[in-house]
C-alpha cells in the first residue's frame, strides 16, 4: 500500500506546472533577480552562474533581468585570467545578465578595471547595489 501512495505521489509531481505569480512574467514586466557570489571557489561560482543560467531557460531572457553582483573571494568570478570561469560568464552576457564588480573589493585586493572581463560594471559597493535592487523590486537569489 506505501508503495502505491509513493508512487501516486511522484506522478502526481512530475505533471505538477509551475503558477506563476500575478502579473506573470513578460517582456513588458520581466522579473528582476540578483544574485551575488561571494566566494572564490569553482563549486560555489559555478553553482550560482548554472542556477541563473536555469533561470534564463525558463522564463527565456526576454522575460527575466537578472544581475549577479561579485563582491568579497566572489569577485574571482570576474577575472580575465580566469578562462573557464570567465567563458561562462561571457556567454551569459550574451542573454544580458549583468555582471556587477564590487569597487571596494577590488581596491582592497588590488584588482584594476583592466583585470575583469569586459562588459562588467563597477559600483562602489557590492552589498550596497544589493540593498538597493531589492528596494527597487528586484528578488534577491541566494543559491
Amino acid at each position: 500500500m506505501r508503495i502505491i501512495l509513493a508512487l501516486l505521489i511522484v506522478f502526481a509531481l512530475l505533471g505538477a506546472e509551475t503558477e506563476f505569480a500575478k502579473p506573470e512574467p513578460s517582456i513588458d514586466n520581466p522579473r528582476k533577480i540578483v544574485f551575488p557570489i561571494t566566494k572564490g571557489d569553482d563549486e560555489s561560482i559555478n553553482h550560482v552562474l548554472s542556477s541563473a543560467n536555469n533561470v534564463l531557460k525558463f522564463y527565456g531572457p526576454e522575460k527575466v533581468m537578472i544581475a549577479i553582483i561579485c563582491y568579497s573571494k566572489g569577485i574571482r568570478t570576474l577575472l580575465k585570467r580566469e578562462k573557464k570561469i570567465a567563458a561562462r560568464v561571457r556567454s551569459l552576457m550574451t542573454y544580458d545578465v549583468e555582471f556587477i564588480a564590487c569597487g571596494n573589493t577590488m581596491r582592497t585586493k588590488h584588482i584594476k578595471k583592466e583585470d575583469l572581463i569586459d562588459g562588467v560594471e563597477i559600483v562602489t559597493a557590492g552589498i550596497v547595489e544589493l540593498v538597493e535592487r531589492n528596494l527597487k523590486g528586484w528578488i534577491y537569489i541566494r543559491p
